[in-house]
């Protein structure tokens, strides 16, 4: 299966990356989530919604936390994408870790567990492109509280 990887170095702590991907208002801040059900634990809910309006939500990404330490990663599995105008698509996989480097913090995320054809191949391309620039913005966000 295909999978889209992305390293990184960031000017902020292990911890408060980590962090950027369960707070609710961080999440907001520098992805654009519009509504987040984050539970900080192994088994608990981890869904994420988008473009939402009174006719409900453009996209939403759901799973379930399989690894959680605030200090160095995050796991979610699981991963379901949901698109009103597209197949459903998963389960997935999506890591995050985060391990100090001097004054920096070395970053990789890593989405895994595409399939190939029809909604899948537009997926993988959508994400393969976007993680990269979505990271960007996380490090512009965390080492300095601007959005580019």
């Amino acid at each position: 299966m295909k999978k889209v990887e992305v390293r990184t170095h960031i000017r902020a702590t292990p911890e408060k990356v980590i962090r950027a991907f369960t707070d609710p208002r961080m999440l907001a801040a520098w992805w654009g989530v519009e509504r987040a059900l984050v539970e900080e634990r192994p088994g608990g809910a981890y869904t994420l919604a988008w473009s939402i309006s009174d006719k409900g939500f453009g996209y939403v990404t759901t799973g379930i936390v399989a690894e959680y330490d605030p200090g160095r990663m995050i796991r979610i599995d699981r991963l379901v994408y949901l698109n009103p105008e597209r197949s459903f698509l998963g389960p997935m996989s999506l890591t995050v870790e985060a391990a100090s480097a001097g004054d920096l913090t070395e970053v990789y995320l890593c989405q895994d567990g595409y399939r190939s054809g029809g909604d899948w191949d537009w997926y993988y391309e959508a994400v393969r492109t976007a993680w990269p620039a979505v990271v960007q913005t996380l490090k512009s966000y965390l080492e300095s509280g601007q959005i580019p």
